[in-house]
């Protein structure tokens, strides 16, 4: 195991609007530059890291549908919203000397590799960063349960989802004053509540395959190193003992 880290590999989980910084559309390059820092630090330390990186500050597929756009071109849509993402933060984690590649879903080559699990794990296994884009490829499925999915497929000892804020809470903390902090839960208590952290595919998906997820706080300095020594503030959800 490296260094303190508890996890030697990882899936890191990021939703759009997390890259957004404080504007209120598209890319904020300071809270990206930010983002490829806090990764190469974790990567140094010996970590794998591979990502899945939301659509929603371009474009999201379920908001498309609520306009009367027909629901999978609206998905379609999302879809390559993330891979504008992917490729910008891949360029960021570049900049900063973290070798890095795109697999993409839907393939197109011009722009990054297709998705082949076997070479995702080799490229990981060679200290290279991994971002899964495009989701699943299908339409009617999040980002989330993307990340389950491929979480899963690479073999991740944990799955690490960066919000807004450090943690799960009983209710969107931002507009219920007194909503509780949980430090810990199961994937059922997830689920029978109806917690918003994950849809239910994505947290059953973790569960079925024992993947511990993580959640905490996108715009904590350090959060994600801090995250996988087993300090900071972070909600795990997880079997129970």
């Amino acid at each position: 195991m490296p260094n303190d880290m508890k996890y030697r590999r990882v899936l890191l989980k990021i939703s759009g609007e997390g890259l957004m910084g404080s504007r209120e559309y598209g890319l904020d390059n300071e809270t990206v530059s930010r983002l490829a820092r806090e990764i190469k630090a974790v990567v140094e330390a010996g970590v794998e890291v591979c990502m899945v990186i939301g659509g929603g500050n371009i474009f999201r597929g379920v908001s498309g549908a609520a306009t009367g756009m027909e629901r999978t071109s609206a998905d379609y849509m999302g879809m390559l919203a993330t891979v504008i993402n992917a490729l910008a933060v891949q360029s960021a984690l570049e900049r900063v000397g973290v070798a890095t590649r795109v697999q993409s879903a839907i393939p197109m080559s011009m722009v990054c590799e297709p998705y082949i699990r076997r070479r995702a794990v080799r490229h990981m296994e060679k200290g290279r960063v991994v971002i899964f884009a495009a989701g699943t490829g299908n339409p009617f499925f999040t980002t989330d349960t993307a990340a389950a999915l491929r979480a899963v497929e690479m073999n991740c000892d944990a799955l690490l989802k960066a919000t807004q804020v450090d943690g799960v809470y009983s209710a969107d903390p931002k507009k219920v004053a007194d909503a509780s902090r949980y430090e810990q839960l199961t994937y059922m208590d997830v689920l029978a509540n109806d917690l918003a952290v994950m849809d239910a595919s994505a947290v059953s998906l973790c569960r079925e395959n024992k993947i511990p997820i993580l959640v905490f706080s996108l715009h904590s300095e350090g959060a994600f190193s801090e995250v996988l020594a087993g300090r900071g503030r972070f909600t795990i959800i997880k079997e129970e003992e």
